[in-house]
């Protein structure tokens, strides 16, 4: 575990020592091999025989990659179908200019090899800018007298390309509405498309209205050059390569505020924010000052393509999410302002393809919705229809005309599933895994993508840190289950043994230190929760019931037996050692505070017991003055509060005296949990505030009913969402409010779309992934793991989902199930990648 923890601490010194966010923002950004080569391909006027920008020729002889492409790797370094036209337009160039042979033969080999399964829709895309460039390279390389090896099958493939660019050519006009215009890709254009002198005018007039580049692109900007001679064009270049002088973007300029907050978002989103406090903290600092540059309001008056526009939206509602989540004031219409013009709607409606990954950053930053903002609302609804169109779209396409699968899959999970419902953990796994990781918004052909180096030494880092926590949360949920074995918790014969689960929730949901005496308070606390709630429920006479929440009252067990006795025992156990430990840090004794909580738990599971046995009917106000406490949230969140942060006041610990957030998270988990069990409830008979409102509402249905809750958790989910992230409206410690926020998104989790808690299975895969399953890295096939070694760990893994699956039908069984569970094997890091190869490869 030490050389785990140094390799972590070296790496993150590492990437710390090279300040990423202060270096200059086009080196955090992939260069395009694509651009590149088309400035390597102009000639110089003093000297037609060399290239007008060497260093541009010397880049895309040193930028091939093993396996003979360039350009166009996803996050893991494999080759996506951008690398095809970037291949075949630094074939031309080392052949124009007759150098890097062995480059050449290499670049054939991967074209004739990797072209057809890169068409297939498993492997990329064919959309609109793929269908025009990768024809016109096809023709440039057979011009400059390459011979391409694409076998009959696939021709036939490439025919249907030819196809499809033809109807483009043949509908669309040169500057239109499309996004981006035709016109845009003049260099990709064929020589049967007529550069007439109307044509070429429009292109001067265009650079020279403008910033000398024709649509900010280098490689149509290069070929304007080479059709006109323009000289401010000719400057544009010059500045480009003077300011790129190690390979050019997609784009010039780029947006340099973009790049760092697009910074930001990748490492958040691979799990590494705990790292990084600080530099976060200062860009997006930064960020806030300069906001008020930021929005439509800088192109007013200014002819802007509708893609300036999309990267103008991406940033604003990257920023906006980002900037709220940690806790500045942000106004929605910092983003939103394209809902005010019809015009740019339109034309996004009409590009929604084109505009999918700017969509999907709208609707990401509307998630994080306060009470009374309808333009997030709206921006809501506009951006997911568009979304939704567009999966639809690729859903429907056959083979290669399919968008970017991974692209198409991201979209999927995140209009499929509320960020509010979504584990941490679980994304932080997803986004290493996800091949397509490192692209940061859409160009005018495919993406731009973060530097192959930087990305590479976040996604290691990520890397090791994930799978360090898996072999710490094995350890602590293996000392949980002993924990609940020796107090007689996970054998007691009836209800819910969820031990794994309860500590899956905590594990999963909340970024606490690597090893935290938190996350096992949480976990043993739901445990004791789970099972004298089953016992309230399902087990107990209403006599045993009421002589165990009197001993609870008084805190004294005397005269208590059975599974009251075993109920009580590890209560009282747990609250002395969370006390104690509490009074040796903080030299305070808080025991009676927390003995007050679980009073009112008790007395709460009472209650609700009395009114189901009785048949009593209260009103939905007092049903939800009970049930907020029986849902035995705050329980678990207030003691943990304590040990979160000193600053913790421990007033807030007295019941009747919660602040609005706490009473907030009683609220939300009671009716998530109502809206899923009320068919269970109603055939045990009990009571649930779905079937109470029918019984106050007879003209209401099922249904009406179910909506009317929903209505409820959607603006108490804002309000709650408002008081964690914004200071005035509570004075709770951050830390402690980010607790509250997740434990609402574990009953969001629990309860989404079904009763996953009183599941068996349906949770079974998530909590494989968040605690045993291996990282799942392609470029990760050559390390010290073998295949064998990998089937096995999938192996044991599904011994472990077969003991978690079988019913509990004795205590014998309990107890083998127990011991499978435990995994005292496991798999670490180390199996996939140790910490020494770690550290060579940062050398």
């Amino acid at each position: 575990m030490d050389s785990w923890l140094l390799s972590i601490g070296l790496m993150i010194e590492v990437i710390k020592k090279e300040k990423l966010w202060e270096r200059d923002p086009y080196s955090l950004v992939n260069p395009s091999a694509y651009d590149t080569a088309w400035l390597a391909m102009i000639p110089d006027s003093d000297r037609p025989g060399q290239p007008m920008f060497q260093n541009c020729l010397d880049w895309v002889l040193r930028s091939q990659m093993e396996d003979g492409f360039w350009g166009g790797s996803d996050g893991h370094g494999l080759p996506t179908i951008e690398s095809l036209p970037a291949t075949l337009a630094c074939l031309v160039v080392l052949t124009k200019w007759n150098v890097g042979k062995d480059k050449i033969e290499r670049g054939l080999a991967f074209l004739g090899s990797n072209t057809e399964k890169l068409l297939d829709g498993t492997y990329g895309s064919c959309q609109r800018w793929f269908v025009i460039i990768f024809p016109g390279m096809i023709e440039l390389a057979r011009k400059a007298g390459l011979y391409l090896p694409f076998h009959d099958h696939l021709k036939v493939r490439l025919i249907d390309v030819f196809n499809r660019r033809q109807r483009i050519l043949e509908t669309e006009e040169l500057i239109g509405d499309q996004c981006p215009p035709l016109l845009s890709f003049l260099e990709a254009l064929p020589s049967s498309y007529k550069i007439t002198n109307q044509v070429t005018n429009t292109i001067r007039n265009k650079i020279t209205s403008g910033d000398g580049s024709l649509y900010q692109s280098p490689s149509a900007t290069a070929r304007a050059f080479m059709l006109t001679g323009n000289s401010k064009c000719s400057h544009f270049l010059q500045a480009l390569v003077q300011r790129c002088p190690n390979g050019v973007p997609p784009t010039y300029p780029l947006d340099e505020e973009l790049i760092r907050l697009c910074l930001v978002n990748q490492i958040q989103r691979l799990g590494l924010a705990q790292h990084f406090t600080h530099e976060i903290e200062t860009i997006l600092s930064q960020a806030y000052r300069s906001m008020s540059t930021w929005g439509s309001e800088q192109f007013e008056g200014k002819s802007t393509s509708l893609l300036q526009f999309g990267i103008q939206l991406h940033k604003d509602a990257l920023a906006f999410r980002l900037l709220r989540m940690q806790g500045y004031h942000v106004s929605p219409w910092r983003f939103c302002w394209f809902m005010r013009d019809e015009e740019i709607r339109q034309l996004m409606e009409k590009n929604y393809e084109q505009l999918a990954s700017v969509m999907l950053q709208i609707y990401r930053a509307t998630e994080l919705m306060f009470p009374g903002e309808m333009e997030l609302k709206e921006a809501m609804s506009f951006s997911k229809k568009l979304l939704v169109k567009a999966t639809r779209r690729a859903n429907q396409a056959q083979s290669f005309e399919q968008h970017h699968v991974a692209f198409a899959r991201l979209i999927e999970h995140e209009i499929g599933l509320p960020w509010a419902a979504r584990m941490d953990h679980l994304e932080h796994r997803m986004w290493i895994e996800e091949k397509d990781m490192n692209a940061l918004w859409m160009a005018r052909a495919s993406f731009h993508r973060l530097s192959d180096v930087v990305n590479g030494k976040l996604l290691q880092l990520a890397m090791l840190d994930y799978e360090f926590r898996q072999f710490i949360y094995k350890n602590e949920l293996e000392e949980v289950k002993r924990w609940s074995r020796m107090w007689g918790l996970s054998e007691m014969g009836f209800g819910r043994e969820k031990t794994t689960y309860c500590y899956f929730a905590i594990a999963s949901s909340f970024s606490l230190p690597y090893q935290s005496d938190m996350r096992l308070l949480v976990a043993k606390s739901a445990v004791l929760i789970t099972v004298a709630d089953d016992f309230f429920d399902e087990e107990g006479s209403l006599h045993d019931l009421t002589l165990l929440t009197q001993s609870v009252q008084r805190w004294d067990g005397k005269g208590l037996k059975g599974h009251s006795a075993t109920i009580f025992n590890a209560l009282d156990n747990f609250v002395k050692e969370t006390s104690e430990k509490y009074l040796q840090e903080q030299g305070h004794d808080i025991t009676r505070q927390i003995q007050e909580i679980w009073c009112e738990t008790f007395e709460a599971w009472l209650m609700e017991a009395k009114w189901s046995r009785s048949g009593g009917m209260p009103s939905t106000e007092e049903y939800l003055a009970t049930g907020m406490a029986s849902i035995a949230t705050h329980t678990v969140v207030l003691p943990t509060s304590c040990f979160l942060d000193p600053s913790f006041p421990i007033s807030k610990l007295r019941p009747k005296e919660y602040e609005t957030l706490t009473r907030l998270l009683m609220l939300i988990p009671r009716l998530l949990n109502d809206i899923q069990s009320y068919q269970k409830e109603k055939e045990q008979g009990k009571l649930n505030y779905v079937l109470l409102y029918l019984k106050e509402n007879p003209k209401a249905d099922i249904e009406d009913s179910i909506a009317h809750v929903r209505n409820i958790l959607e603006t108490k989910r804002q309000e709650l969402l408002q008081h964690v992230l914004l200071d005035e409206f509570s004075d709770l410690p951050k830390l402690c409010k980010l607790f509250h926020l997740a434990c609402v998104k574990v009953f969001q989790m629990f309860f989404n779309t079904s009763n996953r808690y009183d599941s068996n299975t349906d949770m079974l895969e998530d909590i494989g992934k968040a605690l045993y399953m291996p990282l799942n890295v392609g470029f990760l096939s050559l390390d010290s793991i073998g295949r064998d070694q990998n089937f096995g760990a999938r192996k044991e893994f599904q011994q472990v989902r077969s003991a978690l699956v079988r019913p509990f039908n004795s205590q014998t069984d309990a107890a083998n199930q127990a011991s499978l569970a435990t995994h005292p094997r496991g798999f670490s890091c180390r199996n996939v990648l140790t910490p020494s190869s770690f550290r060579l490869s940062f050398n």
